[in-house]
């Protein structure tokens, strides 16, 4: 028998196999992900926390703001050919309240900064509708 734990979603259960690979990919990020975690780590970016390879609703996502309902993925040229996945995926997580914001590998390798504002945007979109106050990366 599988051991099974609760998910902080929707009181779900996560299999332990799912908990098991979200703690081997931490393990072994990608480039991308590492260079996107140095700036998303220990609050940087306006005090969000976030999670990273965390399990929700059956998946792991590259990253999550949980507090924001914001999940952000990095993805690799093997999304290409899985892009009815991908698409699905999302709209699951979307049901379950969540907004995803999804980069290439490239474009976070290459343009970290307009990566940055862009997740800095989503999370004052998510902010403002609560009346959050606000700060700039670096400010």
């Amino acid at each position: 028998m599988q051991t099974r734990m609760r998910n902080r979603f929707s009181n779900g259960l996560m299999h332990g196999t799912l908990l098991k690979r979200s703690r081997q990919l931490r393990n072994e990020p990608t480039p991308a992900e590492v260079r996107l975690w140095s700036h998303l780590r220990l609050k940087n970016l306006d005090g969000a926390r976030f999670r990273r390879q965390y399990p929700i609703e059956g998946y792991i996502v590259d990253f999550c703001c949980i507090k924001a309902r914001l999940i952000v993925e990095v993805d690799g040229s093997q999304h290409a050919d899985n892009a009815a996945y991908d698409e699905r995926r999302t709209q699951i997580l979307e049901r379950q309240g969540f907004r995803v914001l999804r980069f290439w590998n490239g474009e976070v390798m290459q343009n970290i900064g307009g990566v940055v504002e862009a997740i800095f945007a989503a999370l004052h979109e998510t902010r403002t509708r609560g009346s959050a106050s606000l700060r700039r990366p670096g400010d």
